[in-house]
This record gives C-alpha cells, sequence and structure tokens, in this order.
C-alpha cells in the first residue's frame, strides 16, 4: 500500500500559493541567445534578426572574381554545375550542382588557379586551366570532376589547332579574364581574354 496523503493545514496551502504566485517565470530561450519573449517581438514587429555579414570583398577578391567562367559547366557523366555572380554579396558566386547552391568565395591562389571556397567551409570549387572540379571538403572526394565552360572549351580547341610555340600562351590564356562582370546575377556573352588573339592565331 502506498503511504497515505496527508492533508495540508489552510495556512500552509495559502502560504505556499503565495510564494508560487511571487516566483518570477523562467524565461525559456530558443537556443539562439533570444528568449521566446524576444522572438515573439520579432515576429510581430514583421522581420527576422539579421544573420552574420560576410565580409567585404577584398581587392584580391575583386580580382578573382573578374577571372571566374562564369556559366553553365558540362562535366563528367551528363553533370551539370551553373557558376552565376551573387545578386546579393558583391564579388561572390552562387555554385548551383543539382538542387543544392553554394555561396562561395572567389579566391586567386599562387598556382594561378582560381579557388572558390565555401563561406560555410563545406565545398571548394578550384578552376584550372583545363579543366574544373568541385570537392568535398570535410570528406575530401570529388563531388564532380572534369567540368568544362564553354569558354574553357573553345580555348582548348584553339590551343590544339595552334601552333606548338602559341599553346602555352594559349593555356595561359585561360585564367586571364573572366566570362563576366561580378554582380551581373546571370551569364553573359563571354568576353575575349587578352591572350585568346595569340592563341587564335
Amino acid at each position: 500500500m502506498g503511504r497515505a496523503r496527508v492533508p495540508r493545514p489552510p495556512q500552509f496551502a495559502r502560504l505556499l500559493g503565495h510564494c508560487r504566485r511571487a516566483r518570477p517565470r523562467r524565461r525559456r530561450s530558443d537556443g539562439r541567445g533570444r528568449t521566446r519573449e524576444e522572438e515573439r517581438e520579432t515576429r510581430q514587429a514583421g522581420g527576422r534578426p539579421a544573420r552574420g555579414e560576410l565580409p567585404e570583398a577584398t581587392p584580391d577578391q575583386e580580382k578573382a572574381a573578374e577571372l571566374v567562367y562564369y556559366g553553365v559547366y558540362e562535366c563528367e557523366f551528363n553533370q551539370n554545375v551553373n557558376i552565376l555572380a551573387s545578386t546579393t554579396h558583391h564579388f561572390y558566386v552562387d555554385v548551383k550542382y543539382g538542387k543544392t547552391t553554394w555561396l562561395m568565395k572567389p579566391v586567386l591562389s599562387t598556382t594561378g588557379a582560381v579557388r572558390l571556397e565555401d563561406v560555410k567551409g563545406r565545398t571548394l570549387m578550384v578552376q584550372i586551366a583545363s579543366k574544373s572540379m568541385l570537392l568535398n571538403v570535410k570528406t575530401r572526394h570529388r563531388i564532380v570532376d572534369a567540368c568544362i565552360s564553354p569558354r574553357q572549351r573553345e580555348l582548348l580547341e584553339a590551343a590544339k589547332s595552334s601552333k606548338p610555340a602559341d599553346v602555352t600562351e594559349g593555356g595561359a590564356a585561360l585564367l586571364t579574364g573572366g566570362t563576366s562582370p561580378p554582380g551581373a546575377g546571370t551569364a553573359s556573352t563571354p568576353m575575349a581574354p587578352s591572350g585568346a588573339s595569340s592563341a587564335s592565331k
């Protein structure tokens, strides 16, 4: 048998009820540093708290963004990667693969290759002279490889048909200019890089 519940004196019940009413209510947090009351006020105001802003582009980042080949890349196994200039962040790019889009920062490496670094550190797009590839930084595996933009394909064909003395110059031309100015939002008509004239001779 369980223990019999002893009735509390009326004075004790009144005192206990008074303490419960006087105790301040605990404000529960939503896990993001804000309480539920603050979250409710934010929703009633019709807005959301601003997320962390990205740093402004440096001159080196602006230069790297000008070397990016924007547009649709044809990759292995009939896959595609689309690179667009970000419409919300100047000199950043949106890399779309399948149903996933990553916001990336253009970086010019010491070897001359253009690196598109995911701002969240999950993926990396590398653009070299002959092709581009999309990598998973955490697993260190290639998501998709052998990606070639239309401009890269044109320059590769020109390098194959040119004289041996011009092949090196034509290959270097792959990283001398991009295909659209950053901030355009969509891919535009490819611009001829500075070395394309010598490669077509």
